[in-house]
Order: structure tokens, then sequence, then C-alpha cells
């Protein structure tokens, strides 16, 4: 097996591509983690999923392939730049929502149904935020967070903050999580009360 033969990347990704070189995105999202968010929204038919950090909508891209047509997408992010790019591509799909605002103020002001997945690749959620976030998991549902191992872009210290995150879930009860060492780091964390 080859995991680097991806044969299903949705039909705009390469555009996104695209648009991130041209306006010299320097955060886009793995390709792996693409693939596998792809993968764990199709396990949730009539789904509702959260992505904290739009970013150029490539992660975006992947999630909304794997949605059936009667799931639900909420995308938040804080760079109004950006979200003007992605809904230039998601815009007319109606099963998803982009949000423009601070993270942290979303999350603290939602009061609305839980998410069978969240994707959280933005500090709030991740590093601010935690417990808010966790309670907002189906049970059943999915936590993923990416970006665990060293990346050349982390600023002095953030290592120290991926160390308390996952001690911190490693100690949670409720939730059932793998490690894994691959792609840019990720935790999967799966709610089980």
């Amino acid at each position: 097996m080859i995991d680097s033969n991806i044969q299903d990347k949705p039909k705009i990704h390469q555009q996104i591509e695209q648009k991130s070189a041209e306006i010299g995105f320097t955060m886009p999202s793995d390709v792996y983690i693409g693939t596998l968010l792809k993968t764990l929204m199709a396990s949730k038919p009539k789904g509702r999923f959260l992505e904290l950090g739009t970013g150029i909508g490539l992660s975006l891209s992947w999630m909304v392939d794997g949605m059936d047509a009667e799931s639900e997408l909420i995308s938040v992010d804080n760079d109004p730049k950006l979200i003007a790019i992605v809904k230039d591509y998601f815009e007319s799909d109606k099963r998803v929502q982009l949000i423009c605002e601070d993270g942290s103020k979303w999350i603290k002001s939602y009061s609305g149904e839980k998410f069978d997945l969240i994707f959280a690749d933005a500090w709030p959620g991740k590093y601010s935020e935690i417990d808010e976030v966790l309670d907002f998991v189906k049970v059943g549902g999915f936590y993923v967070i990416d970006d665990m191992t060293a990346q050349p872009n982390w600023p002095e210290g953030h290592e120290d903050n991926v160390t308390r995150l996952v001690a911190y879930l490693e100690k949670r009860s409720d939730f059932t999580l793998t490690k894994l060492n691959w792609s840019t780091g990720l935790i999967i964390a799966v709610r089980n009360s």
C-alpha cells in the first residue's frame, strides 16, 4: 500500500491549492488529514460537523466531499479575507455555513445541537475553550486535531502547549483517543459517555 497514491481528491481541491499559492497562504492543511476527515465524515450520515479554523478551505473541501446530502457543516474563522475566498468555493452549498468570527467568542456563545465530528484546527477549540468544545461532541462523535508533532512554523515554546494538551486529553475518561505519529501528528478522540 502506498498512502501517497490518493485517487479521490475533491474536485475543487486543486483550485484552492492554486489560490493558496497565489496569495502566499502558508498554513495549508495536509492532504493526508483531508483523506482521513473525508472518511470520518462519511461514517456519520445526516451528520452535524464543525470546523474551527477554516483557513483557505483545503480541509473543508475534503470534509464537504465526505458529507451526504442531509449533513450540515459549520466552519469558523476570524480572517475576513480568507472567509471571502472560501465563500467563492462553498457559498452555493446549502449544507455549509461559513462564519467569520473570533473562534473563542463563537464557542462561548454557541448553544445549538452537538456535533458528530469536530475538526479543531485553530487555537480556539484546541488550546483554549477545550472543555466547551469537547462538550459539543455527541456520544460516538469524533474530536480531531492535527499538528501534534513539531512543525517548522511553530513559535518558540509551542511544544509546551502541545504537551499540556495531550496530557489533558489522556486524562479524560469520557473520550477514547488514538495518537498517530502520521502526517502532521494526529489525535482522534471519540466521546464514549
